[in-house]
């Protein structure tokens, strides 16, 4: 594939997650739709959004329950697109949602695999595994390579043994029928070795070789694992900002304390 039908497939699915036509994200206008409930969607979202911000670096798309139109659509037409998802003025969205006892929860970077990726080397010997083989491997240091809500989407996976020890895992999910998202986890003593570009890199070029698109996402403040995309062969493509009730974001704080 090449990029440009990378993002194409990308784009047809961000359209389909938020229910906007996919030139949306390629026009310096912003837009807003109302968002509704899609077979089609990620897996993993929640749809419809209460508010959901998207934008390719041109202008925004704002996914809104319907009484949040107007109201978000004055927001986004008010500031640049970019300072539109950073403080200060992050903090008149988080005013404007609070009397729909809403709260900004989570806000993410998604990077696309550029067409010349390839495989990069750790040293160590490295297994694909299938469902089957890494079925006992939903364990909390490989929380992020596999998800145990979500376990029957999980697809594939590349190992990195020392010996006879996994010391790194990096896994997929087929969160919808195009795209499959990678995670990575690597032991903290086999850390800054290579093997999380190495097993991300490997995992991603066999899915294009299935014929997917693999993504990756992180949140904005991991600089270590947004440079682990751009050393696996990813680049940026997009950012997503979504609210959430109160509630849900109060017994996620909770959880994590």
């Amino acid at each position: 594939m090449t990029d440009g039908e990378i993002l194409h497939i990308a784009l047809e699915q961000s359209a389909i997650d938020c229910g906007c036509s996919a030139s949306d994200f390629l026009s310096p206008a912003n837009t807003v739709v109302v968002s509704r409930a899609d077979p089609r969607a990620r897996r993993y979202l929640e749809l419809p959004f209460d508010c959901d911000l998207t934008c390719y670096g041109n202008g925004i798309v704002a996914s809104v329950a319907g009484p949040l139109t107007e109201p978000v659509r004055g927001y986004i037409d008010r500031y640049p697109a970019e300072h539109c998802f950073e403080t200060p003025n992050l903090l008149v969205l988080a005013d404007l949602l609070a009397p729909f006892g809403l709260r900004v929860c989570f806000m993410a970077e998604y990077f696309l695999p550029r067409a010349d990726l390839r495989p990069l080397s750790c040293g160590l010997a490295t297994r694909f595994l299938t469902p089957s083989d890494f079925a006992g491997l939903y364990l909390p240091q490989w929380s992020n390579a596999l998800c145990e809500k979500r376990r029957e989407l999980d697809v594939l996976a590349v190992g990195a043994y020392d010996g006879d020890t996994l010391v790194g895992l990096a896994g997929c999910s087929a969160d919808c029928e195009g795209m499959w998202q990678i995670g990575i986890d690597v032991l903290p003593a086999y850390r800054r070795t290579g093997i999380a570009s190495a097993l991300t890199s490997m995992l991603a070029f066999r899915v294009l070789e299935l014929g997917k698109i693999p993504f990756y996402c992180c949140a904005w403040s991991n600089v270590k694992s947004a440079r682990n995309a751009i050393r696996s062969g990813f680049r940026p493509a997009w950012v997503q900002l979504t609210a959430k009730p109160e509630a849900f974001v109060r017994a996620m704080n909770e959880n994590l304390t």
